[in-house]
């Protein structure tokens, strides 16, 4: 990453913003294209502090994400991690239901696969097939989700700091990925773009946005009125 480097003050490095910024611009306009075209976008975070960030900002764009620790051939083996997806769906049903005739420990148990296959897929449990974009915080640690994004051929943005390899990035965004308000930015920014992408691609199918939006208002009002 030395190219983006301007320079570095008490052992910590500064990027160069006459660089950074325009790249910024280029990867936010890559996910609002990408939504805009209805794409599906997977935002990856697993270290500490990313997980919620990543999580939120997913959901706020109404995305998908993987925050908890990337599963090998998430991407490359799909049709087995949705049966896995399936299993959790199962499960959801039959607890949801009350659990008939299953015994304490069998109830324990189903409880335990349930937690356990939420936390590894409750964010990607209805992106129906593989994403068409990838947000990656810390590249280091998630080379691998990288790495089957590249053998599919699914783009790549990725905030990548001073001391990670940019290789197998196709839309680098020179930054920290270490400090939680920087992610906080970063994801937030991400999730703006591809709501704007879908506003433009809602737009573009003739719907009347601010309509919808008057339609939404006047059901909370409503519901709260009953209440």
């Amino acid at each position: 990453m030395g190219e983006f480097i301007y320079g570095s003050r008490n052992g910590i490095h500064i990027f160069d913003l006459t660089q950074t910024v325009p790249m910024l611009d280029q990867a936010l306009q890559v996910v609002r294209d990408t939504a805009a075209k209805g794409g599906r976008i997977l935002f990856v975070g697993t270290k500490r502090q990313a997980a919620g960030p990543v999580a939120q900002a997913a959901e706020q764009c109404a995305q998908y994400y993987m925050n908890h620790r990337w599963l090998g051939g998430t991407l490359t083996n799909w049709k087995t991690v949705s049966q896995s997806i399936q299993r959790l769906n199962k499960i959801d049903e039959t607890l949801g239901g009350g659990a008939e005739g299953l015994t304490k420990k069998e109830r324990l148990h189903m409880e335990r696969d349930q937690t356990k296959l939420q936390a590894s897929l409750g964010g990607i449990r209805e992106m129906g097939g593989v994403p068409d974009l990838l947000f990656v915080i810390d590249v280091k640690k998630e080379t691998l989700a990288i790495a089957e994004a590249n053998k599919l051929g699914i783009p790549v943005v990725a905030v990548v700091d001073s001391n990670c390899p940019p290789d197998g990035i196709d839309y680098i965004i020179p930054g920290n990925d270490d400090a939680s308000r920087a992610i906080s930015l970063y994801t937030d920014l991400v999730a703006r773009a591809a709501l704007d992408g879908m506003t433009e691609q809602m737009g573009a199918a003739g719907i009347d946005i601010g309509a919808m939006e008057e339609a939404l208002v006047e059901d909370a009002v409503a519901d709260a009125a009953t209440e």
